[in-house]
């Protein structure tokens, strides 16, 4: 578990809970985040629309400089009025921050207020040398779907909000017409509601800035005065997928992993970022539930849904949270990223929570099992990939310290049954557990990943380390090993003499247990399949394990002390002839015992 967690951290899950090594092996599915995880966190404003008219903006990532075009004609943003108010409540109904080293620009705070903050830069705004001033800050709230933000110029107190376009629309009676506020009237909403449609199913991320007069008395924001809002106007904003986001949902699905995307974004974003990035397929129907779907049906149809439906939009921790309790139910293993203090419940409840380790809350971090360094999707697959690996070398290293201790059992007491004297001491026995298990095991445990990790399905949470599947094996092995070393042991014993014989079954048996660290390197592919030298760390191990051997037998005050005699080279050669045939039986065991599935698995 340890060397799994150091090889998950090299590859940025970092493990915060041991148990979470193994738990990966056997996850059904993940409840992914879209916004950072599956696209890179990197938004930038491309498109605004107020009433009449659409604006397109230049510029990538957080680089605070583009240009503002309408019908591919350069503008001033600063000489349209509604567009002026829009780039000062980008600027001021935000708590994001911009900061430059060298070259480069890092962010704090939210993604999506950075990305407002970058819009307002671009048009040479700065937000301390506006005339209005910050009085109150109104932080997102998901429940509303909104922020606001109480602001002064001179005698005049207003109030600026940013949210959800379909909230933000819905609670405004007004509209901004160049400088003056008209009704805002149904037709308009409706014609305003296509327009972000349009921009969503696009991909862009939606919102909708509105502000309203408040008296000069007030100080404070409260929930209830984000209303009878004055509606000034649309953005949209762009966040592209990760690199290989794409191939690492497929590699999920190979391994009988589900993904399910959940996001606070509007539903047609969601169904086109799900598009690109293959998690909708062509010809599969893109369905999407927003949480008010989901609040609309009955439990059995919420369960079906939760079976069916792998998106979910507009959705609050709180639905997250009843999302995790129903795949518990059905029986999936579940992890589940989370990034807000509102998340740490559900990443409680998951199985294995995962906190975001760049955007994600010191709170989110401490409800998490792993934190995953660089936000992306790709390393919660690479993480179930070394999660299975662990089981697999953890079921490996068990296996292989069961066959060599049952093979030693069985030959001191076949030897006692069939009358022939103890064949080796209970000291060489304890020198032999020294040689061939300890750094044997070890090595083992840090055996790579193998290219079909991935393209079986998960694992039963209930499957035990050792099973019967792997009977027949410890039965050929553990035998063949016994045989081997009672059979030479009696034929020395004729020939030689005691203690010759002795350090005969002694080196028969180490060399017997070594051979088979090379089969136990995979228990059901060919050594020559995986490659002889893909596990440095055997190669280590079996050269330090082949130097004590050697030292016991021909060092004079070592092998004096364990009673042993020096072999010579065709004694020794007979010993290696025996012994390799443990090798070559495993590789023959393999081939049959697993010949139909390899065959199935090349036809597919």
């Amino acid at each position: 578990l340890a060397i799994g967690a150091r090889r998950m951290a090299n590859r940025n899950a970092v493990i915060r809970h041991l148990p979470a090594v193994e738990t990966f092996g056997v996850v059904t599915v993940i409840a992914t985040d879209k916004t950072g995880t599956l696209t890179q966190n990197s938004m930038t404003v491309e498109e605004i629309i107020i009433l009449g008219d659409n604006f397109q903006v230049t510029g990538n990532g957080w680089e605070p400089l583009g240009k503002f075009y309408k019908d591919k004609i350069p503008i001033n943003p600063l000489n349209i009025s509604v567009l002026k108010k829009i780039l000062n409540i980008s600027a001021l109904c935000n708590q994001g921050n911009l900061i430059r080293k060298g070259n480069e620009y890092n962010i704090v705070g939210d993604p999506t207020e950075v990305a407002l903050l970058v819009l307002s830069k671009k048009a040479g705004i700065r937000k301390e040398q506006l005339d209005e001033k910050i009085i109150d800050d109104f932080p997102f709230n998901s429940k509303l779907r909104l922020r606001a933000t109480l602001v002064k110029n001179k005698d005049k107190k207003q109030i600026y909000s940013i949210g959800a376009f379909e909230t933000i629309i819905e609670d405004s009676f007004y509209i901004l017409k160049d400088d003056k506020k008209i009704r805002f009237l149904d037709k308009e909403k409706t014609n305003m509601l296509e327009n972000a449609n349009e921009l969503a199913r696009k991909g862009l991320r939606v919102l909708a800035l509105a502000y309203r007069d408040v008296p000069a008395n007030i100080k404070s924001i409260s929930e209830k005065q984000i209303n009878n809002l004055i509606f000034v106007g649309l953005v949209g904003m762009k966040d592209p997928p990760r690199e290989n986001v794409r191939e690492s949902i497929k590699k999920a699905r190979n391994a009988g992993i589900r993904v399910i995307m959940k996001t606070g974004d509007y539903k047609e974003t969601a169904i086109a970022i799900a598009k690109e990035i293959g998690l909708i397929t062509p010809g599969q129907k893109s369905v999407a539930l927003t949480e008010e779907d989901l609040e609309n049906m009955s439990e059995q149809e919420f369960s079906k849904a939760v079976r069916e439906i792998n998106i979910f939009a507009r959705v609050t921790p709180k639905m997250k949270m009843k999302i995790v309790q129903e795949l518990q139910k059905q029986g999936h293993i579940v992890a589940m990223t989370g990034d807000g203090v509102n998340d740490a419940p559900a990443l409680k409840k998951a199985d294995i929570g995962i906190a975001m380790g760049i955007i994600g809350t010191d709170v989110a971090r401490e409800s998490s099992e792993v934190i995953l360094a660089d936000d992306n999707f790709s390393s919660i697959v690479d993480a179930i990939e070394e999660g299975r690996t662990v089981f697999r070398n953890v079921r490996r290293t068990s296996f292989f310290l069961v066959t060599t201790n049952v093979a030693e059992d069985v030959t001191i007491v076949s030897s006692l049954l069939i009358g022939l004297p103890l064949p080796m001491l209970p000291i060489q026995l304890l020198y032999l557990n020294l040689v061939t298990d300890t750094f044997n095991g070890i090595a083992l445990v840090g055996e790579p990943t193998h290219s079909d990790v991935l393209s079986q399905p998960p694992k039963d949470k209930k499957e035990k380390i050792l099973n019967k599947d792997l009977f027949p094996f410890l039965i050929l092995m553990a035998g063949l090993m016994a045989a081997g070393t009672i059979l030479l042991f009696f034929y020395f014993l004729n020939n030689s003499g005691l203690e010759k014989a002795r350090t005969v079954a002694f080196v028969s048996m180490s060399m017997f247990q070594l051979f088979n660290v090379l089969n136990m390197r995979s228990l059901k592919k060919s050594l020559f399949e995986i490659g002889i030298f893909s596990n440095k760390w055997v190669i280590y191990s079996l050269v330090g394990s082949m130097a004590l051997l050697l030292a016991v037998i021909y060092l004079p005050f070592i092998a004096g002390i364990f009673k042993f005699i020096p072999l010579n080279l065709g004694e020794f050669l007979i010993i290696i002839l025996v012994t390799s045939s443990i090798f070559f039986a495993g590789e023959i065991y393999k081939v049959f015992r697993y010949r139909k599935k390899l065959i199935s698995g090349f036809s597919q």
